[in-house]
This record gives structure tokens, C-alpha cells and sequence, in this order.
């Protein structure tokens, strides 16, 4: 059973006789059955009878079913109902559209809407350039997905996807103030994900693709970047890329290796994988092994390839180390790990070089149990919140979001990924820094202005930035 999580949190109402010892008794049954019991409300009291809430973490669904069911057969209670939480913060949608401005009379309805309002548009249609002071565009990004790749739930459908792009709207405004929008498309051809993106673009100063199936994924995203004039970002491939190039930054600081020394074995080679092995070869790496389900990527490979693994080979595996991970793990100083649980083993973990960095990010179970891989290595991290060292991709996407639209980049280069990695690695001071922390907190204020900083830089220095850095204090 999974360690109880506020992701399977449930609120259970019972009534019980008003006697002493019957709240000790609940509780005591949540508790031997493994659930961790985070509230108590009284929701009404009369002479015989109380009735209470109880605010209970569970493992996962079957966990919290059956400690519903242990209770069912207590004496001298009644389960009235049950609540799943996270069902309940979904009802209704989780964000919403609000006005920055008063409609409170004649005057203000002048000015926002008819006929004040036809001379703003005028000033557009003169100069369109324009739209990015006087409409939300400035500040304002599109989360596109097909829902063909969710999550770990894979190909479950636009509609089925639209809890997801919800909540990560939530983080782009939660931590950098930027206006996300979710569109999910109901098509997966490619061509015309592209073409319907380029048709709705003029809203958006940026393109935020998520969750979009390998390898149809890089000729949309490739396309995009190609016919719009406004940045696109697939968070699935640079935000993984950019959170785990900082976390291999800061590990290997701890553990005193140079990353042109290391020997990286990187598993699972979809978008994340790929992106990961360019980013880490860009910062110097020389010595990366990319693994799939064929086994090592090689140059001449002919099993299970596409167009980004050929091109891949020509820059990873110089070597052409051939074999399945099993092999190919033997002396490696860091595994990454993006592909699919329980893959590792702990004879793999043992094989590798001293001081082994072990990134297991694949959700919500790993490629190697931590607990099972912790004795062998010197640096554990997972894509899981409960754990030390979480691999997050929100660490990036909404401060590197918030540089380019700050200075309007036309378009995103790994400039600007490696200035965003390192600056999320400096946020961890050298005083700071150990084993059970080498990446930020995702609520580390600090994070996203520095990284939208250092996205700012980079642009600016490379020369994709098309307006003065200077931020109004009216941007959100």
C-alpha cells in the first residue's frame, strides 16, 4: 500500500451515539487500517447523537473504500456519507475569467466596450504590434494538448485531459502571474493541431504545448515555432529537461564530479528523454547513453527509431555501446529515468560508478523504488511530492513563461534553458546544499523571478528579444 496522500483524501460524516470513548474508537480503526486522519469537525450535536466529519488521508481508492468499510461495522455509528476531496476541488472547474477593470456606469462602459472601444481597435488594425499593450496578449499564454498523452494515463482524450490543463493554469498564474488557458483539441492529426494553433494564435503571446504524444510532438512543436512569430514551449521536453539539468548541477557539486567526466544513462527516449540528453550535451556532458525498449541508441540503429532518435545519435553514444540497460548502467555516475516503473534494479544501482545520482522521475511510481535504492546511492530524486528532491516541472515553465513574454522573445533557444537550469540550481546556496536537497521547493518564492530573470538575459544576449525589459507594474 502506497504511503497515505492528500490525493486520495476523503471527508467521511458519520453519526455516532453521544457517549465517551466513541471518537477514540473512529480513530483508532482509521489508524490500525493506515489512514492518516487530518481533521475532525463537529457538524451538529444533540443529546443521543453527533454527528461529525472526518478529514482522512488514504494509500490510494481501494484504501480509502475499505477503511469506509471498517467503520460500516462499528456499533453505535452511521456513515451518512463520503466525500472524495479532490473530486470536490474539481466541481465546477477549477479556474475562471474576471474583469481588471470597474462596469460600474455609463462612463465605464463607454470606454471598455462601445464605441470607446473602436478606436483602440483602430490602433491595432493600424500597427498589430500594438495588441501586446492594449489587449490581454501581453500576458497571456494558450495550453494546447490532444490529450494523447497524459500524465501516465496515456492517450485519454481531450475532455478526459481538461482537469490537467485547469491545474496548470493555476500554477502559471499561483506562481508567475501569467494568464494560462486551456484548449484541448479534439484531433490528433497533427497538421491540424498546427494549423488550429496557428489560427487562434493571435490571441497568445506564447504557445505552451503539453501532453502530446511522442515523436508527433517535435514536428508540432517544430512547425509551430517555424510559422508563428510568438514563442513555443513544450513543457513535456524543455521544462523536464531544464528542472533536471539543474538538479544534475547541484548533485554533481555534491558529490564532486565535472559533467564532461560523467558517464549518463538516460532511460526512456519520448520527449522528455530527448530533450534531457540535448540539454545535458549542450552543458558539456560527453559521455550520454540513451536506452529505450529496443535497448541502447546508436548510431545506424534500425529498431524502433523516428527522425528525433537518428538525429539524436549523431550527438549521444559516440561509442556505440550497444545492450539493454541492465548492461549499460554498469559504471554510470547519473541515471535518469523518464520512462516506466520498476525498470532499475537494485543489482543495477550496485553496478554503477561511485557515488551513484539516481533520478527516477517516471508517476507516479518510479523505475526504482527509492526506499529499495537509497542504501546504494549518494543522491536520490523523483518525480513524486513525497519524496526528497522532487523533479517538478513548475520550477520552470511559469517563470520561464513570464521572461518571454516580459521581452517578447521570437522564439526559445537553449540559451535560455541552460541560463533557466542554473539559475533554479543557485537558488540552493552552497550552505544549503546536501544529498536530501539539491533541487528548490516548488513554493520557493524565489524561484520563478529568477529564472524568468535569466530567461530575460538569455534572450536578450542571443538576440531573440523584441522589446525593452522594463515590466510594467500593470502586467497581471
Amino acid at each position: 500500500m502506497q504511503t497515505p496522500s492528500s490525493s486520495y483524501s476523503f471527508t467521511v460524516r458519520i453519526k455516532s451515539e453521544n457517549r465517551p470513548g466513541m471518537v477514540g474508537m473512529i480513530t483508532s480503526v482509521l489508524g490500525e487500517s493506515g489512514g492518516d486522519i487530518g481533521a475532525i469537525d463537529i457538524v451538529s450535536a444533540k443529546k443521543n447523537h453527533v454527528t461529525r466529519d472526518y478529514t482522512v488521508n488514504a494509500g490510494n481508492v481501494e484504501h480509502s473504500h475499505e477503511l469506509v468499510e471498517e467503520l460500516k461495522v462499528l456499533d453505535g455509528l452511521e456513515v451518512l456519507s463520503v466525500s472524495d476531496r479532490t473530486f470536490l476541488v474539481h466541481l465546477g472547474g477549477k479556474i475562471t475569467i474576471e474583469s481588471k477593470r470597474a462596469l460600474n456606469t455609463r462612463d465605464d462602459l463607454s470606454m471598455v466596450y462601445t464605441p470607446g472601444v473602436a478606436r483602440v481597435c483602430m490602433e491595432i488594425a493600424e500597427d498589430k504590434n500594438k495588441s501586446y499593450n492594449l489587449t490581454i496578449k501581453k500576458n497571456t499564454i494558450a495550453i494546447v494538448t490532444d490529450g494523447s498523452a497524459v500524465l501516465g494515463l496515456g492517450d485519454i482524450g481531450p475532455e478526459a485531459a481538461l482537469p490537467v490543463m485547469e491545474g496548470k493554469s493555476m500554477l502559471f498564474k499561483k506562481f508567475s502571474g501569467v494568464n494560462a488557458f486551456p484548449i484541448c483539441l479534439d484531433t490528433k492529426d497533427p497538421d491540424e493541431i498546427i494549423d488550429t494553433v496557428v489560427r487562434i494564435a493571435p490571441v497568445f503571446g506564447g504557445i505552451n504545448l503539453e501532453d502530446i504524444s511522442a515523436p508527433r510532438c517535435f514536428y508540432i512543436e517544430r512547425e509551430l515555432a517555424r510559422r508563428l512569430d510568438i514563442p513555443v514551449f513544450h513543457d513535456d521536453q524543455h521544462g523536464t529537461a531544464v528542472v533536471v539539468m539543474a538538479g544534475v548541477i547541484n548533485s554533481l557539486k555534491v558529490v564532486g564530479k565535472k559533467i564532461e567526466e560523467t558517464k549518463i544513462v538516460i532511460s526512456g527516449l519520448g520527449a522528455a528523454g530527448v530533450a534531457c540528453a540535448r540539454l545535458l550535451e549542450h552543458a558539456g556532458a560527453t559521455n550520454i547513453i540513451g536506452v529505450d525498449s529496443a535497448g541502447s541508441l546508436y548510431k545506424g540503429r534500425e529498431a524502433n527509431m523516428n527522425d528525433e532518435k537518428v538525429s539524436l545519435a549523431e550527438i549521444i553514444n559516440l561509442g556505440r555501446v550497444k545492450g539493454p540497460l541492465a548492461s549499460v548502467i554498469e559504471g554510470a555516475d547519473i541515471f535518469i529515468g523518464v520512462s516506466a516503473p520498476n525498470i532499475l534494479s537494485v543489482e543495477g544501482v550496485k553496478k554503477m560508478a561511485k557515488d551513484p545520482i539516481v533520478f527516477a522521475l517516471s508517476n507516479p511510481d518510479p523505475e526504482i523504488d527509492p526506499a529499495a535504492a537509497e542504501p546504494f546511492v549518494r543522491i536520490m530524486a523523483t518525480g513524486r511530492s513525497d519524496y526528497q528532491n522532487q523533479i517538478n516541472n513548475v520550477l520552470c515553465f511559469p517563470g520561464f513563461f513570464k521572461g518571454l513574454l516580459v521581452v517578447n522573445a521570437s522564439e526559445i533557444n537553449r540559451e535560455m534553458k541552460l541560463a533557466a537550469a542554473r539559475a533554479i540550481a543557485e537558488v540552493i546556496t552552497e550552505d544549503e546544499l546536501s544529498e536530501e536537497y539539491v533541487i528548490p521547493s516548488v513554493f520557493d518564492a524565489r524561484v520563478s523571478p529568477l529564472v524568468a530573470t535569466a530567461v530575460v538575459d538569455a534572450a536578450v544576449e542571443t538576440g531573440v528579444a523584441r522589446r525593452e525589459t522594463k515590466r510594467d507594474s500593470d502586467d497581471e
